[in-house]
């Protein structure tokens, strides 16, 4: 099978068609008429084998991961997901692993509503590169600068079951049978909090998806936003399986484990009953972990005691 068979038989035919697509897969580049009075949203993530998925994983869960932590991007700046390219480097053409990555790639599409207008295929390493694009409105976007000092951190989900899972995949430790399967599942299909990421545009005044880690990451809205932050130990959102395996060290890697998934977020003391509200009636867990502060750090309690938990999220260069 040659390149341009492999794309016409596994990326031209799906069953998303957006009408802001007015030319999509087959051509040199796709057209796109945006609606009036919206701003597009980009975001660009590459997956390598080895890197960020071990290379045992299933096709169809690499698949449903690369989209996954694109739409995650989005959802963290509060934008709907609309079209997605795809650069996939394959070591060779095998069929049954295409199928079933591309499966996971229309399943997460198709529920999305998202269109995949585009891309590249070539011969190499195990990689795929997605560039994701989202629609908000003019003027509404989330971003990780507006954070002032005073306000609340939340989190959406559970953290930390994904690098559980991965720690148990290397063999570092053991997960209870009875969890194994859920902290497995938050790796390989972690779940992209698109409706979350729109009802919290309404109200949080900063952003971001939880990819390297939660202090990495609030690290960066710290940063961008000039504040200092403290997070509440006792307030972490941990699963079951969490405190059973790790005990009083989960909340150690939850707060350091990357590849979460999950939405941090900072919601003004005016927009936080408001923001409340509409989450618990959309039924999106959600948990308030902290605050910001003027002290330009952040810093962890437990039971209002300071404890020292030093950051080690993930780095690509090291």
């Amino acid at each position: 099978m040659k390149e341009f068979e492999l794309i016409k038989r596994y990326f031209t035919e799906q069953v998303v068609k957006r009408k802001e697509v007015t030319l999509g897969i087959g051509d040199d580049c796709a057209l796109i008429s945006p609606p009036l009075n919206q701003e597009i949203a980009i975001t660009t993530d590459t997956l390598v084998s080895g890197v960020h998925f071990p290379e045992n994983t299933s096709p169809r869960a690499i698949g449903h991961k690369a989209v996954a932590v694109n739409l995650s991007d989005l959802a963290a700046m509060g934008a709907e997901p609309s079209w997605i390219s795809i650069a996939i480097t394959l070591p060779a053409i095998d069929k049954e692993w295409i199928d079933e990555f591309c499966q996971g790639v229309f399943e997460l599409c198709e529920y999305f509503n998202v269109q995949l207008i585009g891309g590249d295929t070539t011969q190499g390493p195990l990689s795929i590169t997605i560039t994701a694009q989202g629609l908000c409105p003019e003027g509404t976007a989330l971003k990780r600068s507006g954070a002032t000092p005073g306000e609340w951190i939340y989190v959406t989900g559970e953290i930390g079951d994904a690098a559980l899972a991965l720690k148990h995949i290397q063999g570092e430790l053991e997960i209870e049978p009875a969890f194994r399967e859920s902290v497995l599942e938050r790796l390989d299909f972690p779940k992209p909090r698109v409706l979350a990421g729109q009802t919290i545009r309404l109200y949080a005044s900063a952003a971001i998806d939880l990819s390297d880690g939660l202090i990495a990451d609030l690290t960066h809205i710290c940063s961008q936003s000039n504040v200092g932050a403290n997070i509440v130990l006792e307030n972490l959102p941990l699963s079951k399986g969490m405190t059973a395996t790790l005990g009083d060290k989960a909340a150690s890697l939850a707060l350091n484990g990357g590849d979460d998934y999950e939405l941090l977020f900072v919601v003004a003391e005016a927009n936080k009953v408001g923001m409340e509200t509409a989450l618990s009636q959309l039924g999106i867990q959600f948990s308030c972990i902290g605050q910001t502060n003027n002290t330009n750090k952040i810093t962890t309690t437990l039971n209002e005691k300071p404890v020292d938990i030093k950051s080690s999220g993930f780095e690509h260069f090291s």
